[in-house]
């Protein structure tokens, strides 16, 4: 399967304080499913702002299905982040929209016409087993029903790529299960799927899935096969 991203030698600074991420280099193949793992403080947040596109690195190079992703004019950005579900780890539902609409969001975003919307959303909400709660807004919601619906929102468009922030930290070990197990289904669907997590239960449930490990800034690869294990599914 071909790669859909490539980082060279890839590096980011905040501010004037020492780089949060030194010489990143890895391919991800189109498919694929990887867990980002690595202590707190390791730069995984800040790694998977640069796959969906919400940072610009220092320097590097970047390629996402391709194209440049640091060279890309402004004001290309926004169509090209629809080809990337995001997961963020706090959510980020908007209050006031009920689930449905939240869902709902990426296709109005794209334009697509009111008619084509309520079909997929009512998929959608079908999917993560909550349709039930269609009309509930996000306050009146569990956090693991707010972490389907944010997980809903992320794949309505059925990106290319899933990016997910450590997407079972707010919930407990049967969601989690669910929630991963909903990862798997997308991703036997054709996306390639990114999980940062420090769960390292998380690791075996997912069959073939590729490990990368971050550790001070730097991805590591003690058993030189850490990036890309033999047998993987979509390598």
């Amino acid at each position: 399967m071909a790669n859909i991203v490539q980082f060279e030698n890839v590096g980011l600074r905040y501010g004037t304080g020492a780089e949060t991420l030194v010489d990143v280099s890895f391919s991800l193949a189109g498919g694929a499913f990887y867990f980002l793992t690595g202590p707190s403080g390791a730069g995984k947040t800040s790694l998977l702002k640069l796959l969906y596109l919400a940072q610009r690195p220092t320097r590097g190079i970047i390629r996402l299905f391709g194209e440049d992703a640091v060279m890309m004019p402004r004001d290309r950005l926004p169509g090209f982040r629809r080809r990337i579900g995001v997961v963020f780890q706090d959510f980020r539902l908007i209050p006031h929209l009920s689930a449905a609409d939240n869902i709902a969001l990426p296709l109005r975003v794209a334009g697509v016409p009111e008619a084509d919307i309520e079909t997929p959303v009512r998929e959608m909400l079908a999917w993560v087993g909550l349709s039930d709660r269609a009309n509930a807004r996000p306050p009146t919601l569990s956090g693991g029903e707010q972490q389907r619906i944010a997980i809903a929102r992320a794949v309505i468009a059925r990106p290319e790529m899933l990016v997910a922030d450590e997407p079972t930290g707010n919930v407990d070990p049967d969601m989690a299960e669910r929630l991963l197990h909903l990862f798997d289904g997308l991703n036997r669907l054709g996306t390639t799927v990114v999980v940062a997590t420090h769960d390292f239960q998380m690791l075996s449930r997912i069959k073939g899935a590729h490990m990368m490990r971050i550790e001070g800034g730097r991805l590591v690869d003690p058993t030189g096969s850490l990036r890309f294990p033999p047998g993987a599914r979509g390598a």
